[in-house]
């Protein structure tokens, strides 16, 4: 009998392996997370070609490709445009559920930022103002925004 590798069944194992790692989100990036650290404030920028109004920001527009210089500080409320909650327990999840992941337009953007609402989920729809509320003790990271709660009651 010989010991050739086609004659040598092929297994697979089935695992997940964690591969922490940091990167430099770049001179865009730090500017805004700065704010949120350091001044508890939401930057964008506008693009100078179709003046679409980025959060995050982004060194280039996505829609014209030009380059993005101008900074706008944005409000701290907005829109809920869509969302889910998320009742079950996962990996790599920045709460504990239950929560919603909520698509968010800023007052004075016009993309929609992606982050939590954490509270009164029975409440939360498309369309209702949201805030922020922003965590005491802050790191740079876009979870300075703790998370989004609603701004009025909704009908």
């Amino acid at each position: 009998m010989t010991n050739r590798l086609d004659d040598v069944e092929a297994l697979t194992l089935k695992g997940q392996i964690a591969v922490p790692y940091t990167w430099w989100v770049g001179e865009t990036g730090s500017r805004f997370l700065r704010g949120l650290r350091d001044d508890k404030k939401i930057w964008g920028n506008r693009c100078p070609g179709c003046n679409t109004v980025y959060v995050p920001p982004r060194k280039n527009c996505g829609r014209c490709f030009e380059d993005i210089k101008e900074w706008v500080e944005l409000g701290t409320e907005g829109v809920v445009t869509a969302h889910t909650v998320v009742r079950y327990t996962g990996p790599g999840q920045p709460a504990e559920p239950p929560f919603a992941y909520a698509l968010i337009r800023l007052d004075g953007a016009d993309v929609d930022l992606l982050h939590i609402v954490r509270h009164d989920l029975e409440r939360l729809k498309n369309g209702v103002r949201v805030r922020a509320r922003f965590k005491e003790e802050r790191t740079g990271h876009i979870l300075d925004i703790a998370d989004f709660e609603i701004a009025e009651a909704s009908d």
